[in-house]
């Protein structure tokens, strides 16, 4: 498996996923201004989610599963 799929399925990577949605949200809606900011922000969406439903975007391009209790399994 890959180390870096390896570690975003980890608890620790979720956080950083969450972490990273939230700073990306919080940056588009009061950093950024106009389209920039909104696009921004609803990108931070995708990492946000990501974490709290527990699967990885990127392990698909790394031939892991998509669910994170499926890659820290091993199938």
């Amino acid at each position: 498996m890959n180390p870096f799929v390896t570690f975003m399925a980890s608890m620790t990577g979720r956080v950083v996923r969450i972490v990273a949605g939230i700073a990306l949200i919080a940056w588009g809606l009061w950093g950024l201004t106009g389209t920039v900011g909104i696009v921004v922000a609803i990108v931070g969406l995708l990492p946000l989610v990501a974490g709290v439903f527990d699967f990885c975007v990127f392990a698909p391009l790394f031939g892991a599963p998509l669910s994170g209790p499926k890659i820290r399994a091993g199938k």
